[in-house]
């Protein structure tokens, strides 16, 4: 039974980690897809660029959920670990926060994974 919850859990947290799709709308808004450029996210900023993602389903700003909240990573990691996190969010990672693993979003620009983590970083308490 244990077993069979846990699969089933897993299961709906990988169907829950792929990109989110907005509809287009009666006002002709284009809808955010896979098949996004990264020069349509060259003017978001990192929290912008989260919004657009499949970020919160696993993350929030202030409470742990499956994965840590971003204030746990930004009381974490500093201005020297960008690279390490924006390459977390591109490939994926698993064992630092537990044992279910972040999955990858390949689909995630380098640039734009930088400005995430920037954003999450700003969110450092101040000691």
């Amino acid at each position: 039974m244990k077993k069979l919850f846990l699969t089933g859990c897993l299961g709906l947290l990988i169907i829950s980690c792929s990109k989110k799709e907005t509809a287009a709308t009666d006002t002709g808004a284009s809808s955010v897809t896979e098949s996004s450029t990264p020069a349509a996210s060259a003017n978001l900023t990192g929290d912008q660029i989260i919004e657009t993602l499949d970020c919160m389903a696993c993350h929030t700003t202030n409470e742990k959920m499956i994965g840590p909240s971003y204030q746990e990573i930004a009381d974490k990691y500093s201005e020297k670990d960008i690279e390490l996190l924006a390459s977390k969010i591109i490939d994926g990672g698993s064992g630092v926060w537990g044992s279910v693993p972040m999955q990858p979003h390949p689909q995630v620009s380098r640039e734009d994974a930088k400005k995430m983590v920037e954003y999450i970083l700003t969110l450092k308490k101040t000691q």
